[in-house]
C-alpha cells in the first residue's frame, strides 16, 4: 500500500466515523467556523479545566475533507495545554500552506500527516483548516476561561 492511499483511508475513515462529534453541554468556550467558499460549517465546544483541553467536540456540515479534519484535530488536541493545542494548530498550518515546510513537519504528526495531501489541491487547503482557525479563534477568545480543577477527594 502506497503511503497516499494509506493517508486517503485515514481521511475516509475520520469522515465515515468523526471522532468528539456532537454537543458538549458542559463547554466553556463555544465558536462558529463557516467557509462561504464551499458552506462547511462548524461548532466547536471546548471544555478548558486548569488551560487543558479537558474535552473537544464539534457539530456541523461539511465536505469530507472538513469533517476529517476536524475529527483528527478533536483527537489531536484533547488533553492538551492551550499552548500546546496552537503549537499544533502552528505545525498543521506549515503542513497545509508551506511546501518547503511541509515535508518536516509531516514525519511527527501521526495520523495529521494525512492532511498533507490537501497541500496539492490548494481551494480545499481551506476546507482541511477551518476548524484549525476556528480552534485557535476559540483557545485565544476572551470567552475561554478555564474552570478549576476538582478535587475527588
Amino acid at each position: 500500500m502506497h503511503l497516499q492511499d494509506l493517508y486517503r483511508d485515514v481521511i475516509l475513515d475520520h469522515n465515515r466515523n468523526p471522532r468528539n462529534f456532537g454537543a458538549l453541554d458542559e463547554a466553556t468556550v463555544s465558536l462558529e467556523g463557516f467557509n462561504p467558499l464551499c458552506g462547511d460549517r462548524l461548532t466547536l465546544r471546548l471544555r478548558l479545566v486548569d488551560d487543558r483541553l479537558a474535552d473537544i467536540r464539534f457539530e456541523g456540515q461539511g465536505c469530507a475533507i472538513s469533517t476529517a479534519s476536524a475529527s483528527m484535530m478533536t483527537e489531536a488536541v484533547k488533553g492538551k495545554t492551550r499552548a500546546e493545542a496552537l503549537a499544533i494548530f502552528g505545525r498543521v498550518h506549515r503542513l497545509l500552506t508551506d511546501d518547503a515546510g511541509g515535508a518536516d513537519a509531516d514525519a511527527d504528526l501521526g495520523k495529521l500527516a494525512a492532511l498533507s495531501g490537501v497541500r496539492e489541491f490548494p481551494a480545499r487547503v481551506k476546507c482541511a483548516s477551518l476548524c484549525w482557525h476556528t480552534l485557535c479563534g476559540a483557545l485565544q477568545s476572551p470567552a475561554a476561561h478555564t474552570l478549576p480543577a476538582v478535587s475527588t477527594e
